[in-house]
C-alpha cells in the first residue's frame, strides 16, 4: 500500500527530500499561496508546527499557482515572503501543481485517498490533508478550515 513516505519532493531551496524522513510522524500537507485571502493561515500553520513538532508532527507546505495566479513568485521569493511575513520554519517545497495531468505525484495520491466537494480535485489554496504516523491520509480539510481547528485531530493522531 502506498504511503506518504513513498514519495520525494524538492524543497524550496532545490534539495530533493525523501519523505520517508517523516515515517512515524503525523503530517499536515497544505497547498499554499502568498497572495490568497487564506494566506494569513500561514500564521496558524506555524503555530501548529511550534506547538506539536516536538511531539512528532510536521507541516509540509507546497506552494501552488493554479488558483487565481495567487503564487506568482519563484521559490526564492516564496521562501523569503513566508519567512519575513509569517516566520515560517516548517518545510516548504518547490512550487507544484495539485490538479491536472502535471500534478505532483504526492497530490495525485492525496486526492485519490480523500476526495472533497469537487470529487478528486483540489478546490483552492490551503486545502489540508492530515496524514497519520503510518503515512495514510486521516482526513481532508477545506481551505476555510482554520489551522487552529485541527488541534484535536492532530492530538488524536499523535496519541494513536
Amino acid at each position: 500500500m502506498t504511503s506518504l513516505q513513498d514519495f520525494t519532493a524538492t524543497s524550496i531551496d532545490g534539495t530533493d527530500i525523501d519523505l520517508s524522513a517523516y515515517a512515524g510522524k503525523v503530517v499536515l500537507v497544505v497547498n499554499t499561496a502568498s497572495q490568497c485571502g487564506f494566506t494569513p493561515q500561514y500564521k496558524g500553520l506555524q503555530e501548529l508546527h511550534d506547538k506539536y513538532s516536538d511531539q512528532g508532527f510536521a507541516v509540509l507546505g507546497f506552494p501552488c499557482d493554479q488558483f487565481g495566479h495567487q503564487e506568482p513568485g519563484d521559490d526564492a521569493q516564496i521562501g523569503a515572503f513566508c519567512q519575513k511575513n509569517f516566520g515560517v520554519t516548517f518545510p516548504l517545497f518547490s512550487k507544484v501543481e495539485v490538479n491536472g495531468d502535471d500534478a505532483h505525484p504526492i497530490y495525485q495520491w492525496l486526492r485519490k485517498q480523500k476526495s472533497g466537494l469537487l470529487g478528486n480535485k483540489i478546490k483552492w489554496n490551503f486545502t489540508k490533508y492530515l496524514v497519520g504516523k503510518d503515512g495514510q491520509v486521516i482526513d481532508r480539510y477545506a481551505p476555510t478550515t482554520k489551522p487552529d481547528k485541527l488541534s484535536g485531530d492532530i492530538e488524536s493522531a499523535l496519541q494513536s
